[in-house]
């Protein structure tokens, strides 16, 4: 409107011009000169007065703004296209901004008031370029900062999901939505909150890194706790109330009761015996639940499934007795027995030592696994406290029944070496039926300080039985007894002063080991080692040894090379003393003999003091 009052002016100045031109052909030079304007040829146009230049600069300075460039300004939305919407700032031309920069607002309208950045006053066809995500950004860190400090509810848009939770568009500034701040419950499926709307509360900023953490969560958190006080303090124990399953762990269920959340434990959802709670429940699931117990502030609630139901021990039969015969599937194995359910939500307890009559205890994973069905035979029955404890061997004879026939004293068997101690070895000698071996019962001839020098588990060995103890279940075995005992052989070979030739096995303490054969080891002092030469034998040389001692009862055989040569010396030593005795006697000096050398003595003397 500015422009087109401008342009009349010009053209009408140009026409006074003009007439002003014709005139000057008939007017007088001086005149002319006198009355001519000036500043009117100079500029091309008509002097405007003072008075109307300032009404006009009011208008514009009213009307339009001052669209300097990377400025924010407020705007209005004065039309809206599929694509983009038409924003007037008071400019000379309206600027179009696409709606991807309004995303975050799907609600947008004609009207509404929005901010913009002026990017461009004018592009090369006269386009006024707008900007409202620029705008945004400028003010979004202290709008962020001031809904965070009143705690106010600001709208977001969801751009995308990240690890562990969402970008949400805030003010034009990418905040982040973790997962467990989406909503009061467990979100399993992200992705259909992409693209979304939503309300947000600012829950944190790191003003060093410019990062901003908001919640929608916090928002309903509010209107729950209401509704959760008012639940807790209509609580009492055995209340049913209905609720949604929320959450579904190993241990438990827990369950939204509407804004409060109560557990149900694994051993509270049925009255049979499960391996995980999803045996029974589902997700989202509606359910009934009773209410067990809860703490003094009613913060942990404890509910109950299966105590809606009636108990199964109430429902057994009557007609069940110590000693009838049961069948039943295996539902839990540990180390000390199996558990098996005979009826629905009922067990009873086959402990390990009655599955069999074998006293060598095992695992009961040796006998039945999980899902087996097996029979057993009722042992114990506690209605009162709903026990039952259960046994498999008794389906079968006790093998001790008639011991006394099928292993009598004396009597020579083989058996399976099961297991040793330091002691002795246990032999089975059929299902349910163990014999001890003591160590001293195991050979003969070698000294086994354990048992593990002498056999292994596994192996078969042939025994005798030497002593049964009906009463007390006890076999006492021996394995020895099964062979004639060398050393009766032995005594009457390695008796006393008998000589054998061997080579030294073993430099020992105090010794040394001389092996005569496989079962004979013989010691050797080491005052018995010395040769006749004054050497010591040495590993490895072979000579004569003489039996010093042999005890039979202890296996101790005992000998001497020194023995040898000593006593050929004493018998040379002795013939030689008897030898000089004789001839002493007979040369024994007479009475006449004895006077004439006492007489020569004295004229030795006598001759000698003379010479002094």
């Amino acid at each position: 409107m500015a422009e087109e009052k401008t342009t009349a002016q010009v053209d009408e100045t140009t026409q006074d011009a003009k007439e002003t031109k014709v005139e000057t052909q008939v007017q007088d030079p001086k005149e002319f000169l006198e009355n001519f304007n000036w500043e009117k040829y100079e500029q091309g146009i008509e002097r405007v007065d003072d008075s109307k230049l300032q009404e006009f600069e009011t208008l514009v300075a009213k009307n339009f703004v001052d669209t300097a460039d990377e400025e924010v300004v407020e705007g209005t939305v004065v039309y809206l296209t599929d694509r983009e919407a038409i924003i007037d700032i008071n400019a000379k031309s309206e600027g179009v901004i696409s709606l991807n920069e309004f995303r975050y607002n799907p609600d947008l309208k004609v009207g509404d008031k929005v901010e913009v950045l002026i990017d461009i006053r004018e592009d090369k066809s006269g386009q006024l370029v707008l900007s409202h995500r620029k705008a945004r950004t400028i003010m979004a860190w202290d709008r962020v900062n001031a809904a965070h400090d009143k705690e106010e509810i600001v709208n977001g848009f969801v751009k995308c999901r990240t690890k562990g939770g969402m970008i949400v568009d805030v003010f034009g500034i990418e905040a982040f939505l973790p997962g467990s701040q989406i909503d009061v419950k467990p979100i399993r499926d992200y992705d259909q909150y992409v693209g979304k709307t939503m309300e947000f509360k600012v829950v944190k900023i790191n003003h060093e890194f410019k990062n901003v953490v908001v919640s929608h969560k916090a928002l309903i958190e509010a209107d729950i706790e209401e509704q959760k006080k008012e639940i807790i303090g209509q609580l009492e124990k055995g209340q049913v109330l209905e609720g949604v399953v929320k959450n579904i762990t190993s241990y438990g269920v827990f369950i939204d009761l509407g804004g409060v959340d109560g557990l149900i434990h694994i051993t509270d959802l049925s009255w049979s015996r499960i391996n995980h709670p999803n045996e029974v429940v589902e997700l989202d699931q509606k359910l009934n639940v009773v209410i067990l117990d809860f703490d003094d502030n009613k913060s942990r609630i404890q509910l109950g499934l299966k105590q809606l139901e009636k108990h199964p021990w109430d429902a057994l039969s009557e007609e069940i007795k110590v000693g009838d015969k049961v069948k039943g599937k295996v539902v839990v194995i540990a180390d000390y027995g199996a558990f098996i359910e005979v009826a629905e939500g009922v067990e009873g307890l086959i402990h390990v030592s009655e599955m069999s009559w074998s006293t060598h205890l095992r695992s009961a994973q040796d006998f039945v696994n999980v899902g087996d069905e097996v029979e057993a035979v009722v042992l114990t029955l506690d209605r009162e406290d709903r026990k039952m404890s259960l046994g498999i061997k008794q389906l079968t004879p006790d093998p001790w029944t008639d011991i006394t026939t099928k292993y009598p004293v004396g009597s020579k068997h083989k058996g399976i070496v099961r297991n040793f101690t330091n002691f002795g070895v246990f032999v089975e000698m059929e299902e349910g039926i163990d014999g001890l071996i003591y160590i001293s019962d195991l050979s003969w001839t070698k000294k086994i300080k354990h048992p593990s020098e002498f056999v292994t588990v596994g192996d078969t060995l042939e025994v005798e039985v030497l002593e049964l103890d009906v009463e007390g279940r006890k076999l006492s075995l021996g394995h020895k007894q099964t062979t004639v005992n060398p050393w009766d052989k032995y005594e009457t070979e390695f008796a006393l002063d008998t000589v054998h030739k061997g080579a030294i096995a073993e430099i020992v303490d105090k010794g040394a080991t001389v092996n005569f054969n496989e079962d004979i080891v013989a010691f050797v002092p080491t005052r018995h080692l010395e040769k006749e030469d004054g050497k010591k034998l040495v590993k490895g040389e072979e000579a004569d040894f003489k039996i010093i001692e042999f005890n039979k009862e202890f296996k101790r055989v005992v000998a001497s090379h020194t023995a040898i040569f000593r006593e050929e010396e004493q018998r040379n030593v002795k013939a030689a003393v008897r030898k000089a005795a004789a001839n002493a006697d007979e040369a024994k000096p007479t009475l006449g003999d004895a006077n004439e050398a006492l007489q020569a003595l004295k004229d030795k003397m006598d001759a000698a003091a003379k010479k002094k």
